[in-house]
């Protein structure tokens, strides 16, 4: 799309059969239990910030919290509800493009679409994310992030993490082609390179979805790796854009996504 990778959309269908799903769901709700509406939860989040909040004529105290100078953003990663209660309470919007790709445009537009000025924003305001990796050289940046495919795995076949890989570890893993279709979208829209390869990507990411910020999350195994490409990343981009203002403190709440 006009530069930016938008890949299919994830399958869901092999891991809500999987056991490890049935364990997720079991541990994080009982029995019978059902979730809010997200709407009214937002809602009841800005009460407790604001302090009030009240059912039923009792009120209810967050502490710490209340009047705290908090900004509360919504994430989503469709134009499902998150986006359209973003847009229809005039919040900050995240759209997910590191863990959904597939539907980072449809986030923003089912956002602005739904988007009604407020006391927090004259117009609508999104944050993008991304997963990046930098290196001195696109070869040096490939290696570093080459365990995230067996990572994003673990993720995704067993609902569990594991400890980030070596380089070595990734590349001793055998694969079957059916768990390469399972990381596929995140594997191939992550940025990795050299950093004016990294940056020229990321103003196609910024330029596409139209976002007023990026949010960037970078892993490799070792941490001086992740730290020396948010350096890279930094001074390369500020080559080429305008340093944007300090983010606040703020409150994301968001839907659960795989």
């Amino acid at each position: 799309m006009d530069g930016l990778l938008i890949p299919a959309p994830f399958d869901v269908t092999r891991l809500a059969a999987s056991a490890a799903f049935g364990l997720h769901g079991a541990l994080l709700q009982q029995p019978g239990a059902e979730s809010p509406d997200f709407a009214d939860a937002v809602d009841d989040i800005a009460a407790l910030i604001a302090g009030t909040y009240a059912k039923d004529g009792h009120e209810a105290h967050a502490n710490p919290g209340e009047g705290a100078a908090l900004d509360l953003w919504i994430l989503g990663s469709s134009g499902g509800q998150s986006a359209r209660v973003a847009g229809a309470r005039g919040l900050p919007f995240a759209a997910n493009y590191h863990v959904s790709p597939s539907n980072v445009l449809e986030a923003v537009e089912a956002y602005r679409a739904a988007f009604r000025p407020s006391d927090v924003l004259d117009e609508p305001y999104v944050i993008v994310s991304a997963d990046v990796v930098v290196a001195p050289t696109d070869a040096e940046a490939r290696d570093l992030a080459s365990p995230y495919a067996l990572w994003v795995h673990s993720i995704r076949s067993r609902l569990a993490a594991i400890p980030f890989p070596t380089p070595a570890e990734a590349a001793a893993h055998d694969w079957r082609p059916e768990d390469l279709d399972l990381v596929a979208d995140r594997v191939d829209t992550q940025f990795t390179g050299a950093p004016g390869t990294v940056a020229d990507g990321l103003a196609t990411l910024q330029r596409v979805t139209g976002a007023d910020e990026l949010l960037i999350t970078t892993i490799t195994h070792d941490h001086a790796d992740r730290v020396r490409s948010y350096d890279l990343l930094a001074e390369a981009w500020a080559t080429t854009t305008p340093k944007p203002p300090p983010a606040p403190l703020g409150v994301e709440v968001g839907e659960r996504a795989g």
